[in-house]
């Protein structure tokens, strides 16, 4: 992992308040992405992963600590690509017409983005679907074209909340593969939410696990497997177990 540091996490923290209650999520959280590397996220469930993923967007404001986005600790909002954990696809625009909304709206070439848009739909095997509404496609069509969509933002940081979580262990294999020879190709960097240690496996450069909430980085970890990955090899199978203890071990001090 040798590109530039493109996205800073310092200290981040994050406390709820409701009424009279206060609810810690973050704590201190620090941690940075290398420009074109895959990192992804794991944690116990609830323990602030979405919470994180919307601070980095601009959704959402620490408490305390700073996030530098190329360079920058002012306005985040559209600095990245966010992909939250539904689809939030327009139905009354096609396949094609949600693709390439982000860049009509940023008033890219409408042409030349349809070109790539269509690249993408065969790349991530919906050619052919191009003008069918949302309704009419299912689950892991859906998903794979909100990943499009994500892709077709432009932006050189994606933030992907648990994208392949509802789909099917076959669909869930197979856009992992689609979706590692695109960022392969197009060189993004990716910052990933899941709570599938073996996807972490075969996806990332690098793993950071947080402990329960609040939660506080207790993880930092390079994948040191050499691609492509097996997921039915040893090496992986002894990394997912390392990772399903630490994980396992976390939920049980609750």
């Amino acid at each position: 992992m040798d590109g530039a540091t493109t996205l800073q996490v310092e200290n981040v923290s994050k406390i709820y308040h409701e009424r009279s209650t206060s609810i810690p999520v973050l704590d201190s959280i620090s941690f940075d992405l290398r420009a074109g590397t895959w990192t992804t996220l794991l944690g116990p469930s609830g323990c602030g992963k979405t919470t994180l993923l919307k601070i980095l967007a601009g959704l959402e404001a620490p408490d305390s600590g700073r996030v530098i986005v190329e360079g920058s600790d002012s306005s985040r909002l559209g600095a990245t690509a966010y992909l939250p954990q539904h689809d939030t696809l327009l139905p009354w625009r096609t396949a094609l017409g949600n693709a390439i909304l982000a860049s009509e709206i940023g008033g890219k070439s409408i042409d030349d983005t349809k070109k790539e848009a269509l690249e993408l739909l065969d790349h991530f095997g919906l050619s052919g679907f191009e003008s069918l509404y949302p309704s009419q496609l299912s689950g892991g069509m859906r998903q794979r074209l909100a990943l499009i969509r994500t892709f077709l933002t432009h932006r050189s940081i994606l933030l992907l909340d648990e994208p392949l979580g509802a789909l099917d262990p076959l669909t869930r294999a197979t856009v992992q593969k689609w979706l590692l020879g695109v960022w392969s190709e197009l060189k993004k960097t990716v910052l990933l939410v899941t709570h599938d240690a073996e996807e972490a496996l075969l996806l990332s450069d690098r793993i950071l696990v947080l402990t329960e909430r609040p939660a506080r980085l207790q993880l930092d970890q390079a994948v040191n497997l050499e691609r492509p990955r097996d997921r039915g090899s040893s090496d992986l199978a002894a990394h997912k177990s390392q990772l399903l203890s630490l994980l396992l071990k976390e939920g049980a001090a609750v």
